[in-house]
């Protein structure tokens, strides 16, 4: 469902990664949003700050200049505050994780996010929502992709020159990652069971579908032929067994035992270009 969007009044909430990751596009959006609307800017440093702009917004529509960790902090905010049904949210992508604002159809330009803040629709869209109030705006996964060794060098430019002046004189040699272990989880959807914790699995995943259900695939450990994956549909999605951590839009969470997540239909509205 699509409404068209007001731009009479703007509050646009500058993410400070943004403001110091790339100052040139936060200055093209300002720009372009101060030349269609009246706007009034805030530079929040921190997440009390940011939550605090968004309380006192009054009758201003919100568009956040970030990344999808901006994004998610803003509906996140608003859900808490339980203001989320009535207000609609925009977004002018700045930064280098833009991968769930990209899903959702903002436009990865600074002036296209800004113009379709200003003559775009507004598009409801589903919101899984878990039992600790946490939300999840695209889709989550168990387990998460292995991560990178850390590395030895953060804030130390000197190490960075010695190991790049190494690499250059001795070959390198392939260093392989930990892959991710099988876990052993029970995922119920809708309080049946989709996969027991007998049966090992590979990954799991769970998106918001259409009209209000949760779509969820379980891929069990494949031993020689791949196994085929499991799917369903469902308003509620619950996971458990071993502490397991999952990756959800921008970030990885846990560990945790157990976690349900609820299909709330139609929970928020974002800002996208209209049809030409």
């Amino acid at each position: 469902m699509a409404t068209s969007a007001t731009s009479d009044q703007l509050l646009v909430v500058i993410d400070p990664i943004a403001r110091r990751t790339d100052g040139e596009s936060v200055r093209i959006a300002k720009d372009v949003l101060s030349a269609g609307a009246q706007t009034k800017v805030c530079l929040p440093e921190g997440p009390e700050e940011f939550a605090r702009a968004l309380a006192r917004r009054g009758s201003r529509r919100p568009v956040v200049i970030g990344d999808d960790r901006a994004l998610v902090r803003a509906v996140s905010v608003l859900h808490r505050q339980r203001e989320l049904a009535g207000c609609a949210l925009s977004m002018v992508p700045v930064g280098a994780a833009l991968t769930v604002a990209g899903a959702l159809g903002v436009p990865m330009g600074a002036v296209a996010a800004a113009r379709a803040v200003l003559d775009g629709v507004v598009r409801r869209r589903d919101l899984l929502v878990d039992d600790s109030d946490g939300v999840v705006l695209g889709a989550l996964r168990i387990p998460p992709v292995a991560p990178h060794p850390p590395s030895l060098d953060v804030g130390r430019p000197w190490l960075r020159t010695a190991q790049s002046l190494v690499r250059t004189l001795v070959p390198a040699r392939e260093t392989p990652l930990p892959a991710p272990r099988a876990a052993r989880l029970r995922v119920e959807v809708d309080g049946e069971t989709l996969v027991d914790l007998d049966q090992p699995v590979e990954a799991v995943s769970v998106s918001p579908g259409a009209a209000g259900l949760a779509q969820v695939e379980v891929r069990p450990l494949s031993v020689g032929a791949e196994a085929s994956p499991l799917l369903a549909l469902g308003r509620t999605v619950s996971v458990s067994g071993a502490d397991f951590r999952y990756r959800a839009d921008a970030g990885v969470w846990g560990p945790v035992r157990r976690r349900t997540w609820t299909v709330w239909e139609g929970a928020w509205g974002l800002t996208v270009p209209g049809a030409s």
